[in-house]
């Protein structure tokens, strides 16, 4: 093992990834080309991790030379992948941070339905988490305030014109109160 690969590095992420309980893919951001640069060795390295973690009770697994921290809730299996070299402690910190701003967002129903109807909002999430493959926030509470998201709000297409119009006040009005 060469120096350079023992260097601390901000790029503590390789990949997070949301299966069902079925193995397939609803989620997955791939923060590395290097390691899985096609969709094919991306999908082959989930059914892998889907594999060996779906009927196990641990909370952290190795594979491919990769760090794989997991929890699972309903009929989802939520992962955060790092190197072989990374600290659990870090990826396990991303993956609570992740799985409590989706209990906030999705009102504590974190299954796929929930997560499928909300998935602007998951993206979000992550996007707010990680960028890039550096952790940039570890409390869910300013994740989902910095977010804003709000998974009750029904689509413009689901709401009236009066509603819209009415919506559309609310906010005009608030900006200029800024």
């Amino acid at each position: 093992m060469d120096s350079a690969s023992l260097e601390p590095t901000l790029y503590t992420v390789k990949a997070v990834f949301i299966l069902d309980n079925d193995g397939n893919r609803l989620l997955s951001k791939y923060y590395d080309p290097d390691i899985f640069p096609y969709m094919k060795d991306q999908k082959n390295f989930e059914h892998n991790v889907f594999n060996k973690t779906h009927k196990a009770d641990n909370e952290i697994a190795f594979l491919d030379g990769m760090t794989i921290v997991y929890k699972s809730s309903i009929d989802l299996f939520i992962y955060v992948v790092g190197s072989a070299q990374e600290n659990e402690l870090m990826l396990m910190s991303v993956l609570s941070c992740l799985f409590e701003s989706l209990s906030l967002i999705l009102r504590k129903n974190v299954e796929r339905r929930c997560l499928l109807d909300n998935m602007d909002g998951v993206f979000l999430i992550v996007d707010e988490i990680i960028d890039g493959g550096v952790i940039l926030e570890s409390d869910p509470q300013q994740v989902v305030q910095k977010v804003n998201y709000k998974a009750d709000e029904s689509p413009l297409s689901e709401q009236s014109v009066a509603q819209v119009l009415q919506s559309a006040k609310e906010q005009i009005k608030w900006s200029i109160l800024k």
